[in-house]
């Protein structure tokens, strides 16, 4: 009875063993290389799979999704023979599972020396200054390079990216020294522009200010000589209405006479006012005899008179 139970014990061990030996549930974005007595079979994706036990067999096992490899720091010497340490990140991915079995050993390690080989051999054509302003040129030589040599491997390379790259110790001191001298030139720099524009504003300012003050000046005289123009011409126009006033009483009745009254005033204050303001005066002749003076204006109005009339 008991060596019984130990038989079919053993048949349902044999039995679950058999059956996880079939049965293979291959996950996602996965692939697997199937043998069958060694040689190969089938390339299984994602899914539910049978395999004959003890005659096939999972020889290698692939993701399918991107890889992302770290390429280890190397020593690199640029064209003018500085020693520098780069480092870089390399991503790739497996498209023929079947090639990247059997085209070669390892893909993942073949994918890196030629990374780092390339890297290499575009540093050393480049000086330690470019180096730093060249990374997506590096970038993309080593891309190609790669992508080139794992085609046969069933691998495409989709990018690099270089993270680091260390120059030494005493370069790093003498980059420095220089970053901070250029920085001090550009401040120097920066500053005479500056003061440059400052004074260049300060000129405009004056000239401006002079421009405009000349222009006031120019308008200034422009209105005094306008103002002096009008008062002239106002003065003239009151003088000929005055003259013409005169000329219209004169012509008519008792204006001469008028006048003659006008002329006597007109006299005697003009010899009070001399008499005041002088201590010594010349008297003249005939100072008794306004008529006389009455008379010879008289005359002169009587002349003008008779001369307008003629022209008419």
């Amino acid at each position: 009875m008991a060596s019984t139970t130990f038989i079919l014990l053993g048949i349902v061990i044999l039995a679950v063993i058999l059956i996880s030996s079939m049965v293979k549930i291959v996950p996602q974005r996965t692939a697997i290389i199937v043998e069958r007595l060694g040689k190969y079979k089938a390339t299984y994706t994602a899914g539910f799979r049978v395999l004959i036990p003890f005659i096939d067999k999972i020889r290698y096992r692939h993701t399918l999704k991107e890889q992302a490899i770290d390429v280890a720091p190397q020593i690199c010497i640029t064209r003018d023979n500085i020693s520098v340490e780069v480092d870089g990140i390399l991503y790739l991915q497996v498209l023929d599972a079947q090639k990247a079995s059997y085209g070669i050993d390892n893909y993942r390690f073949a994918s890196i020396q030629i990374a780092q080989t390339t890297m290499r051999s575009v540093i050393g054509k480049l000086e330690l200054d470019k180096t730093f302003e060249e990374r997506e040129n590096i970038n993309t030589v080593i891309v190609e390079a790669v992508d080139k040599a794992s085609g046969p491997w069933g691998v495409k390379v989709t990018r690099y990216e270089v993270k680091n790259i260390t120059p030494p110790q005493s370069i790093k001191d003498a980059m420095e020294k220089q970053m901070r001298a250029e920085r001090e030139k550009r401040a120097i720099i920066a500053e005479s522009e500056g003061t440059k524009q400052a004074k260049i504003n300060v000129a405009d300012g004056e000239k401006q200010e002079l421009i405009k003050k000349s222009e006031g000046e120019k308008q200034k005289r422009i209105n005094e000589a306008a103002g002096r123009a009008s008062e002239i011409e106002q003065i003239a126009n009151a003088t000929a209405n005055g003259l013409r006033a005169i000329a219209q009483a004169i012509s008519e009745e008792n204006g001469l006479n008028a006048v003659n009254l006008r002329i006597a005033e007109q006299y005697l204050n003009e010899f009070g006012k001399l008499a005041k303001h002088n201590n010594t005066m010349i008297l003249p002749s005939n100072l008794t005899d306004i008529a006389s003076v009455v008379a010879t204006a008289t005359s002169v109005f009587n002349e003008t008179k008779d001369k307008e009339k003629d022209k008419k």
